[in-house]
């Protein structure tokens, strides 16, 4: 392998767009097949006297202008929730929250739908429609009605679409509630907090805005709730709030004050233009001697300008010295000169204490972005978040094989993280009430997540670690669809150099294995919900006792860092887990900024997991299996291994990367219809070495395609389909094969690009990529994988199609902003490793100018 001394080559000819429909392979669903084989006609009676019972005025006073209905679907069937969600102008039924009961029949949907005084007879009439039509072949309405077993008037209980077993046994039973708020005239939230006042019950002092929902935290009964929902017609769901979790405590280092003095004379700060790491936690103690120079005091914020600006926790400033320098004990041991290419800045995301009051993590969130863009709008920015909230819906010592229902779900702070990366501004004229706006211009931000640990304390070292991640789901917020979130793996597994304390210990991972503390997403439904972590980083190790019943943390296993200096205190401590591992994988976005300025958030986030690779332990795994499923399931547990600077920011003669920035409208519709379909496919034609490939014959070359894109999330639970799908839209990219012409390839994918529907011909499925549609094709904003073969074959591929597939956007023409065009980000690599031959220089040669890496 050549030297990486390189600068990657970014394509500047745009991709040719054309007229796109996603070409199908037939089957699909018959809405006019009817699901229902009983007498159709008592069943319409039945639902209609159903209906009018559950609409019928109560027999008590009510301020409410509505009433809430749910519809019941029989076991093991799914309703039709566009059916039931109106979607048009004015005061309309409205879906507002969708929960799956688990019955002995089978799992059982509930929807949940608010209906106002004067549109009752909406449902009333097709119900009506249906009867009189039952002995027809195609009843009326047959979709809807044949699905729906029962239909009653809803309940607090309908609303809570967290796990129904967590839904308090006490009605009386006082306990914070995460509330969501239709949005109706605007009014909701001064409605809902002039009640809260009036009825003595506390809310947080922070609330969440988005498209068509508000959130806000409620300390209540059950039973004070229910009086509330049955006073309000602004409700729509009720969720647990999570808890932000215990952060890892550093232990104390040797005190070294003569390397922190060595270390600084070798230090050269960057400039004061140059990116920054953001740091979302603690606070950070900007006078210990290491950072100070990478730190400036207007460059220190709180998210509430009430707190005091002082960190009193240390995980901060622990986390500062590896989102600065990335390796800290290199940096002191290695003699030479240090030269830093980006900056810090902090943004104190808690308050100090444990009794504090219950606020919206989503909304403190979104208040600590706001600070540092008010400072300096346009630094490039990476905003680095290693505080998780727990997931208690779900426990190692519950779980059972398969996926989980609440694994890897949204919550109100990852689609906040979600929404924020898209590039939503952050409207807070009320200084405790922030929106996302939809209506100022986008500017996409980068977001490096923690994937959330496994605490040291739960661990059993008597059984597999790995097992336990797999078992064990990502925290909130790393769920997030755009973040790049991070996991752990041990790089070192020696106890030499431990204390005498830990003799006879012995580390619980090996080298190159996954941290014990990780956590993965191998237990979220597959077809929902995206891979993470996107990639691990170093996060130390633990050690198990020679009786092999318990487990600590010994310093030789963790990583050396800064230490929030106290008066007679070190400079130095360790640190550990997945928030060492997030803040190093910072340092590197930040520095891939500092090489390539003008980069999208989505290209970093791209290169970061393109440069990745897994260690030796992680692909003999991957290897030991060759199966596509199997192989998804490590994915879901590595992500796409240890990311590198140095391949992220060069290429080689020899290994060639190609960026592509590109913008693509994914849908369209005829007026306001909300029937909107697919508008374009974009061809990326790359500048290609084809005759040094042609000349390798049947030499084996690797070629690495990575798509990375931002959605806008739609975070309320209502079924989380059609319409209801959680991103905006979809993007997917295919190859062109060894065997077709561009046009064939054009014509596989595109139906439109069909003459006269002449269809191409039949292909068997392509031999040579890692994952394939496992990955491919699967949910997420990045999708990335590996193709294998010859390099002839390879000659023939530089035709890439990136294309629109399903989004929330396609079917709310009121919210589409096709129009407006969304950025993907198009990362090609191919690599000979076999023979050393030169793919770079024939590939610069054909493009304008190359670009060369900033120093």
């Amino acid at each position: 392998m050549a030297q990486r001394d390189r600068p990657h080559l970014v394509v500047p000819t745009r991709p040719n767009p054309e007229p796109f429909t996603l070409a199908s392979t037939g089957g699909g669903n018959d809405d006019g097949e009817p699901r229902f084989t009983g007498d159709r006609r008592a069943h319409g009676a039945r639902l209609t006297e159903e209906y009018e019972t559950a609409t019928a005025a109560p027999s008590h006073e009510s301020e409410r202008e509505g009433t809430y209905v749910s519809f019941l679907s029989f076991a093991g069937l799914e309703l039709a929730f566009e059916s039931l969600d109106i979607n048009r102008p004015g005061d309309q039924p409205e879906l507002v929250a969708v929960q799956a009961l688990e019955t002995v029949d089978g799992m059982v949907q509930v929807a949940t739908v608010y209906i106002p005084d004067g549109k009752k007879q909406y449902f009333l009439d097709k119900l009506n429609r249906y009867v009189e039509t039952a002995d027809e072949d195609r009843a009326r309405n047959a979709t809807l009605v044949e699905g729906i077993a029962a239909i009653r008037r809803a309940t607090i209980e309908e609303l809570w679409t967290d796990p129904p077993e967590e839904f308090p046994a006490d009605p009386d039973e006082m306990r914070w509630w995460e509330v969501w708020l239709r949005r109706r005239d605007g009014h909701e939230r001064t409605r809902f907090s002039d009640y809260a006042a009036t009825h003595d019950l506390h809310t947080s002092a922070h609330y969440l805005g988005f498209g068509d929902r508000t959130i806000v935290l409620l300390r209540a009964s059950a039973r004070q709730l229910a009086d509330t929902f049955n006073s309000l017609d602004d409700l729509a769901e009720l969720r647990r709030p999570h808890e932000v979790g215990a952060l890892v405590s550093g232990l104390p280092a040797r005190e070294q004050a003569e390397w922190v003095e060595e270390l600084r004379n070798r230090l050269h700060p960057a400039a004061a233009d140059a990116p920054v790491v953001c740091i979302l936690d603690t606070g950070v103690q900007d006078g210990h001697p290491l950072l100070t120079d990478s730190l400036d005091a207007g460059d220190i914020h709180t998210a509430d300008p009430e707190w005091a600006p002082g960190p009193t926790h240390s995980h901060g400033t622990e986390m500062a010295g590896l989102a600065l320098f990335g390796d800290l004990h290199a940096a002191i041991v290695d003699g030479q000169p240090v030269r830093l290419r980006h900056r810090l800045e902090s943004v104190k995301l808690l308050p100090d204490g444990v009794d504090n009051e219950r606020d919206l993590h989503g909304a403190i969130t979104a208040r600590s972005v706001d600070r540092p863009e008010i400072q300096a709008f346009d630094r490039a920015r990476v905003f680095m978040l290693a505080v998780t909230a727990p997931n208690t819906t779900f426990s190692h010592t519950e779980a059972t094989p398969g996926p989980s229902p609440e694994a890897g779900r949204p919550t109100s702070w990852s689609a906040t993280v979600d929404a924020l990366a898209f590039g939503r501004a952050i409207d807070d004229t009320d200084p405790k009430f922030t929106y996302l706006d939809r209506d100022e211009p986008r500017r996409p931000r980068l977001f490096v997540v923690s994937a959330g640990n496994i605490r040291v304390h739960d661990l059993n070292p008597a059984e597999d670690h790995l097992d336990r991640s797999d078992l064990e789901p990502v925290e909130d917020p790393g769920q997030s669809w755009n973040a790049l979130t991070v996991g752990a793996y041990a790089a070192r597994d020696d106890m030499a150099d431990a204390s005498a304390d830990f003799a006879g210990y012995v580390p619980v991972a090996s080298r190159g294995e996954l941290s014990p503390v990780s956590r993965t997403s191998v237990t979220y439904e597959p077809t929902k919900w995206p891979f993470k972590p996107d990639i691990v980083a170093d996060g130390g190790n633990v050690a198990a006792s020679p009786d092999r019943t318990s487990v600590d943390t010994p310093e030789n296993l963790a990583l050396l860092t800064t230490r929030q200096q106290h008066p007679g205190g070190g400079y130095f401590t360790t640190t550990r887990d997945t928030s060492a591992a997030t803040a190093q994988v910072s340092a590197i976005a930040a520095d891939i900024y500092a090489a390539y300025p003008d980069l999208r958030p989505e290209t970093v986030r791209a290169l970061i997991v393109h440069s990745a690779e897994w260690t030796e332990p992680m692909l003999g795994k991957f290897e030991a299996d060759t199966n596509k499923a199997t192989r998804a399931k490590l994915l879901r547990r590595y992500g796409m291994g240890v990311p590198d600077l140095t391949r992220a920011v060069r290429s080689a003669t020899d290994a060639l990367t190609l960026i592509s920035e590109a913008r693509i409208s994914p849908y369209e519709r005829e007026g306001n219809s909300s029937a909107g379909k697919t508008r374009e496919m974009n061809v990326h034609e790359l500048p290609w070495p084809i005759r040094e490939l042609e000349a390798l014959g049947e030499t084996q070359v690797r070629m690495r395609v990575t798509l990375s894109y931002f959605v806008e999330p739609n975070p309320s639970s209502r079924g989380w389909s059609g319409r209801y799908i959680y991103p905006s839209h979809g993007l997917r990219f295919a190859t062109r094969r060894p065997e077709e012409s561009v046009e064939s390839f054009r014509e596989r994918i595109n139906t439109r690009a069909r003459e006269d529907g002449r269809r191409p011909p039949s292909l068997d499925t392509e031999r040579g990529w890692f994952f394939g549609a496992n990955q491919q094709q699967k949910p997420g904003s990045l999708h990335t994988d590996i193709w294998e073969g010859t390099g002839a074959a390879l000659a023939s591929k530089r035709a890439i199609a990136v294309y629109p597939v399903a989004g929330w956007w396609k079917t709310r023409p009121h919210s589409d902003q096709s129009d407006l065009g969304v950025d993907y980000s198009l990362i090609v690599s191919i690599e000979s490793r076999e023979v050393e031959v030169d793919l770079w220089t024939p590939v610069a040669q054909l493009l304008p100018t190359a670009v060369t890496i900033t120093t």
